[in-house]
């Protein structure tokens, strides 16, 4: 069995006060098992869906609809005050059905301590050319 190692870069600029110390107890401790179980479920579903629709419709149709994911997944606003809505991507996916934690808890953007993105710092993070957060606000 191989050992895990740990790179270790000393040569990068890392600004630990605004972006936080970067830990390692992320990339050595693994997933926890029922997260490891939901996603091989999730991922035997869409087999499995994809198998019926290969059957029913034919193979053409699903290289459609994987153009088309490709196509709605791409699509992004710049960073900003309006958030990127993924609508067209959730509805061909079926994740609209979905009801997470975040639908009925707080919006972060309605805190009292909200400080609105920097458009300008958030397209240098997009691009590459910066790191860290694209808002403040989620450090």
């Amino acid at each position: 069995m191989a050992a895990k190692s740990i790179s270790h870069d000393v040569s990068s600029n890392i600004d630990a006060l605004r972006f936080g110390l970067e830990g390692v107890k992320g990339d050595i401790v693994g997933s926890h098992p029922l997260e490891s179980l939901r996603e091989t479920a999730t991922e035997n579903l869409e087999g499995t869906k994809r198998m019926i629709t290969d059957l029913t419709y034919g193979s053409s149709f699903n290289l459609k609809m994987d153009l088309d994911k490709q196509i709605l997944s791409r699509f992004q606003r710049p960073p900003g005050m309006l958030p990127s809505s993924m609508v067209g991507y959730e509805a061909l996916t079926g994740s609209l059905e979905d009801f997470g934690f975040e639908d009925y808890l707080n919006m972060p953007q309605d805190a009292e301590t909200f400080i609105p993105p920097d458009m300008h710092h958030g397209m240098e993070v997009r691009l590459g050319l910066s790191r860290g957060p694209v808002c403040p606000s989620f450090i």
